[in-house]
């Protein structure tokens, strides 16, 4: 077994709202910034044990899968480093 941090990254489907982003949005824009579009997204980052990288990113999408993200409205990454 070796040791590995995953890092699942969970962020709104496109066309769901996100009001938080919004609010952001319009915050930025009144500091001059422009932009196109913005999405929150919440990250998680799991040490964990695992046979392979492979086997580490399968736990860490059924975590996502199971728990982590809604898949109706969410859509979700999952990236594995060995620690």
């Amino acid at each position: 077994m070796a040791a590995y941090t995953a890092t699942v990254t969970v962020r709104l489907k496109r066309g769901v709202l996100d009001p938080e982003a919004e609010t952001t949005k319009r915050a930025l824009s009144r500091l001059g910034f422009e932009l196109e579009e913005l999405r929150t997204a919440d990250r998680f980052e799991i040490d964990l044990e695992a046979e392979s990288s492979e086997a580490a990113v399968r736990r860490a999408e059924e975590m996502a899968e199971r728990l982590l993200a809604n898949p109706t409205i969410h859509d979700y990454e999952a990236v594995v480093e060995e620690r």
